[in-house]
This record gives C-alpha cells, sequence and structure tokens, in this order.
C-alpha cells in the first residue's frame, strides 16, 4: 500500500482565505508597528477603539474585492498587484477618513494620515511579495494523477490547467480494458495501472482525479487499487465536480444522460424567503438606478445629440424565464439600422458600436433603462444574460442543456457576465452556460453579494462590451 504523501497545498478557496486573512494581520500589525516605533497616535489600539480595526477590516474586505486583490491570476502579476495595492489602500483611507463617527477624527497634524497611509500600503505590499515568491512557488504545488480514458484526458488536461496553474498533473492512467494508439495523448506522461502505488510514491501524488464517463468502463483489477486508496484515506475525487469547485462553473461538455447527478440545483431556487428578499432587493435597487438615471438623462440626451444623431432608446425581443419573451430597452449603442441583414453576434470592437455608445457601454450606462423591465419583473437584478430567440434557437441545437438556464429570470448582471466579457460565438456562449448554471445551482445571498461586487469591479475596469 502507497503511503499517503502529506504535503502542504493551498486549493483556490484556502488561497483567496490566505490572501485575506493575512492582509488584515499584516495592515494591523503594521499601524501596530508604526505606532510603537514612530510619533504615529492617530490609530491607537485599545479596548474602547474595538470598532476602528473593525471598520478598517471590513474597508480592506470590500475595497480589496472591487479591486481584485483576491483574484489569484491578478494576485500572481506584480505589476497588477503593485497597482491593485494602490488603488486598495488610496479608496481604503479616503473612506475611513470619510467616517470619523466610526474611526478616529482626523488629526492636527497632517504628517499622521502618511503615516497612516504608507503603513497600510507597505504591510499590504510586503505580504505579497512574500505569496509571489513562496506560495506561488512549486514547493506548495498539488501534484495529481489522472484516472480515465484517453479520448478525453487532452480537454480534461487542458481545462484542469487553466483553472489553476497550481493544480500539476503529472501523468494519467488508463482506465480502459482496450485502447487506440490513434488517440492517445501524447502531450502526458501515461503509467501502467499496476504502477499506481509507485506512482504516488515516486511522484508524491497528493490527489486522484477519475474522469470516466462510466465507472464500468474501469477494469477491474485498477478498482479494486482504488478502492483499497479510499479506505486508507487518500483524497480520490471525480473530474466533474473537482472541475465545478476550481473553475465555478458547471463542465456541460463532460456531462452525459445521467445528467440528474450534476443538476441538484440550489433549493434557494424554491425557497420562499430567499425568493422574497431576491426580488425586494430587485425592487429596492431597480428604483434607485431609475431615480440615479433620470438625473443622468440630460448628459446622455446630449451626448447622444452630438454621438449617436438617433433615436435615443431601442427595444428587442428577449427570452426570459420559462422561454416566454419580452422587449428589452436599452440606450442605443449602434448606428442605425445596425442590422439590416439580420441578427449579428456582438464582437468586440465592433465597428457598428458608435463613440458615444462604446462609451456607455463601457460605464454600463447603456443597461440603465433596463431597470424598468427589473421593477415590471420580465427581469432581475442578477441572473443570466437575456439571449435573443433567433440566437436561443441556434444554440440549443449545438449546446446540451442551453434552455436550462431559462428556469430562472434573466438578470441585468450576473456570475456569466463577471466572469466572462463576451460573447461572440458559439463556444463563449457555452463557456457562459456553464457560468450560468453555477449560479443557478449555487445561488444564495452570498453568491449575489460577491456577484454585485464584482460587478463594481467590472464597471470601474471598464469590462463593459
Amino acid at each position: 500500500m502507497a503511503n499517503r504523501v502529506k504535503r502542504i497545498h493551498f486549493n483556490i478557496s484556502e488561497r483567496k482565505v490566505l490572501l485575506r486573512m493575512v492582509d488584515i494581520v499584516a495592515v494591523l500589525g503594521m499601524l501596530f508597528l508604526a505606532g510603537y516605533c514612530f510619533a504615529f497616535d492617530y490609530f491607537k489600539f485599545a479596548c474602547e477603539n474595538w470598532s476602528w480595526s473593525l471598520v478598517l477590516t471590513l474597508y480592506l474586505s470590500v475595497f480589496g474585492t472591487v479591486f481584485e486583490l483576491y483574484d489569484l491570476k491578478q494576485a500572481s502579476r506584480i505589476d497588477k498587484v503593485i497597482s491593485n495595492i494602490a488603488l486598495t489602500t488610496s479608496t481604503v483611507v479616503l473612506f475611513y477618513l470619510l467616517t470619523p463617527y466610526f474611526t478616529p477624527s482626523l488629526p492636527t497634524n497632517r504628517l499622521q494620515l502618511v503615516y497612516f497611509y504608507v503603513a497600510i500600503f507597505l504591510a499590504l505590499l510586503l505580504w505579497r511579495l512574500l505569496y509571489l515568491n513562496v506560495i506561488s512557488k512549486p514547493r506548495f504545488f498539488k501534484k495529481v494523477l489522472l484516472v480515465g480514458e484517453t479520448a478525453n484526458i487532452q480537454n480534461i488536461v487542458e481545462a484542469l490547467r487553466q483553472a489553476d496553474s497550481n493544480y500539476k498533473i503529472i501523468g494519467f492512467i488508463n482506465c480502459e480494458a482496450s485502447k487506440a494508439e490513434a488517440i492517445k495523448y501524447k502531450g502526458l506522461t501515461e503509467y501502467q495501472p499496476m504502477a499506481l502505488h509507485e506512482v504516488i510514491r515516486e511522484e508524491q501524488v497528493s490527489e486522484i482525479v477519475v474522469a470516466a464517463y462510466q465507472a464500468e468502463a474501469i477494469i477491474p483489477e485498477l478498482y479494486d487499487e482504488l478502492i483499497a486508496l479510499l479506505e486508507h484515506g487518500f483524497a480520490i475525487k471525480e473530474f466533474t465536480q473537482v472541475y465545478e469547485d476550481m473553475t465555478q462553473r458547471v463542465p456541460v461538455q463532460f456531462v452525459g444522460k445521467d445528467f440528474y447527478k450534476y443538476f441538484p440545483f440550489s433549493r434557494n431556487n424554491r425557497n420562499k424567503f430567499y425568493l422574497f428578499f431576491h426580488r425586494a432587493m430587485d425592487v429596492f435597487i431597480a428604483a434607485v438606478g431609475i431615480l440615479v438615471g433620470l438625473g443622468l438623462m440630460p448628459f446622455v440626451l446630449l451626448g447622444n445629440v452630438f454621438g449617436n444623431r438617433g433615436p435615443l432608446f431601442y427595444s428587442q425581443e428577449r427570452v426570459g424565464m420559462h422561454g416566454e419573451h419580452f422587449n428589452i430597452v436599452k440606450y442605443r449603442t449602434m448606428v442605425k439600422d445596425a442590422e439590416t441583414q439580420g441578427a449579428v453576434w456582438a464582437t468586440k470592437g465592433d465597428v457598428r458600436v458608435t463613440p458615444f455608445g462604446r462609451f456607455l457601454r463601457n460605464t454600463r450606462l447603456d443597461e440603465f433603462p433596463q431597470f424598468f423591465n427589473i421593477l415590471k419583473g420580465d427581469m432581475s437584478l442578477i441572473g443570466p444574460r437575456p439571449e435573443r430567440p433567433s440566437f436561443v434557437k441556434e444554440l440549443a441545437e449545438v449546446i446540451p442543456f442551453y434552455k436550462t438556464r431559462h428556469m430562472i429570470k434573466p438578470g441585468l448582471t450576473g456570475w456569466a457576465q463577471v466572469k466572462v466579457r463576451y460573447g461572440a460565438s458559439v463556444q463563449d456562449s457555452q463557456t457562459k452556460l456553464q457560468y450560468d448554471l453555477y449560479y443557478i445551482k449555487h445561488r444564495s445571498f452570498m453568491l449575489d453579494i460577491k456577484v454585485l461586487v464584482k460587478t463594481l469591479s467590472t464597471i470601474l475596469f471598464f469590462r463593459g462590451q
């Protein structure tokens, strides 16, 4: 029996928690050190001042999320890390100074504020440099052995590699009794089933991922070995669950006739308490959005006169909940008669978009009229993006389970919208569907809040289409 290898490895969720927790500890520790070593008394640690630390922690967590300090891909690039830390520190300090009821009163010596800013910036920067040079190094990688059918190995390996660069697949074992040499995957070392324990020991494998469409395809000898490993506490996981946990999307391309195993949709889809407050949030934010939109209307009208030169609004038929059609209302961002030849996919750098229309899209101002759709109940604030009937018909014919996204109301923003920028092809639509199904499967108050915070990031970094 292969010895269970104990390697230190941080999963995606664990790394995000680690970044958040050490950010807080590092900032508070640096402020304490600044007070101890310098004439810094703006932020004092005392029992009666507990709210100061709580508010600082809250601001750091919220604005760190908005400015993508906890996006692992951003956290692995030093240039992005420095810019995101500067944005986060500046916003945190600004909001901290603007809430003196919960935070220290403004000091008479303004140099104290410089100490405060520098302490937060340095704490975050030093910790993130440590993260880049220690946690992101190979010694903390998770080594994984893949067990599956050779026909699917390449797609599976590429999907997991893209999801997490610290998740290292060191090789695979073909689980089938017979195999075709023509479809053998050459991009990864193949090991023999009987070498399973030797590979685990020599390569220090800490997890096995089984990627077989049917359990019956696994040869009996290998099946017995996997059972024995499992009984001794070795981590053995099923591929689609690993994929979903790592990418936060449902792998519809790997789901077969046993689809019901993969779609145990969130009980919140029928939870009246959740649905009531979800709708209440829709109505409240839609009402606020309409009021803000009315305030911005003069500027939009002026920009439309000079930049768009045509009708301000346009209406378009979309597919809503349970496949019912409704008319969506938006500010016009394209030239007049942009689709005289029929419906066309919107693409990055679309020449049909006017200069002012591009500004409206990047700032998401073109979406404001949709608050009326939300107020009417055609849409929700969060959900899958509503598509046009012609596109739905086309996509449903080539993408499995595409119409499943219509089991809830479409949204102004959503998990797919904040994860994927453009949907200009069938492949893009499949990726967006994976995120939509993940949201439907796991929707909750916390996931809704995460979508809203990420939507702020999308707007601030001008990622609108």
